[in-house]
């Protein structure tokens, strides 16, 4: 096989273990600060020792795992720190991003996503706020950021985004969740933004976008809402 046929599977490779890895991370297969060897990590992804040798350089470099002497590879722990710098890229990068969705996205994107809102706060106020609710009013939630961040088609913004999502998902499970006491704080909250989106006002939607990053990172900071 050419040295082309074989670059593009090791790299399918490499994209299926990283997948798979932040997969199992999120659903606390592997759990934060967690001490993990390269076999357990076969086990666990059911990916081939090659792929996962080729994987954790590239979990290093995305703040994933560190390699601590003596002990070995440590799954990334949630701190204040982290919290801290998770938050501020996310700031940075999403209030921008908002400001050029708000002109660019089309009526049509503006309109199936105040509805995905609107049928969440609706379904609270008919039925209840539910496990499934919670779960669809997650879903809801990481769509608009994933959305606005998307709506950019830039492969270097989108990467760096993606993991910085992931420890941002982490954080919120260690530190915080979507409970039935934030759901309509929540929705409410993007639903301003998305009023800004309508409105075609960068500044307001960023405004808007800014308050709830901060309320979110006050939360996982023990603060509060602001």
């Amino acid at each position: 096989m050419s040295e082309n046929k074989r670059q593009p599977i090791r790299q399918s490779r490499r994209s299926e273990a990283y997948n798979s890895f932040t997969e199992h991370l999120l659903a606390r297969d592997i759990r934060p600060g967690q001490f993990i060897s390269q076999r357990e990590l076969v086990e666990i992804t059911d990916m081939p020792l090659g792929a996962i040798r080729e994987l954790i350089p590239r979990l290093e470099a995305d703040g994933l795992i560190t390699t601590v002497p003596q002990r070995g590879m440590q799954v990334a722990h949630i701190d204040l720190d982290l919290v801290r710098n998770a938050f501020q890229l996310r700031i940075f990068l999403e209030l921008e991003a908002a400001r050029l969705f708000t002109v660019q996205a089309s009526d049509k994107t503006l309109a199936k996503m105040r509805k995905a809102h609107e049928d969440v706060l609706q379904s609270a106020d008919e039925n209840g706020i539910t496990a499934e609710l919670l779960e669809q009013a997650q879903a809801v939630d990481w769509s608009l950021h994933d959305t606005i961040i998307d709506s950019l088609d830039n492969e270097i913004i989108s990467k760096i985004y993606k993991v910085n999502s992931v420890k941002i998902r982490l954080i919120r499970q260690e530190r915080f969740r979507l409970t039935e006491s934030l759901l309509q704080n929540v929705m409410n909250d993007h639903l301003a933004i998305i009023a800004a989106f309508e409105k075609r006002d960068p500044e307001q939607a960023a405004n808007c976008l800014r308050e709830h990053l901060e309320n979110a990172r006050g939360r996982a900071l023990g603060l509060g809402d602001r």
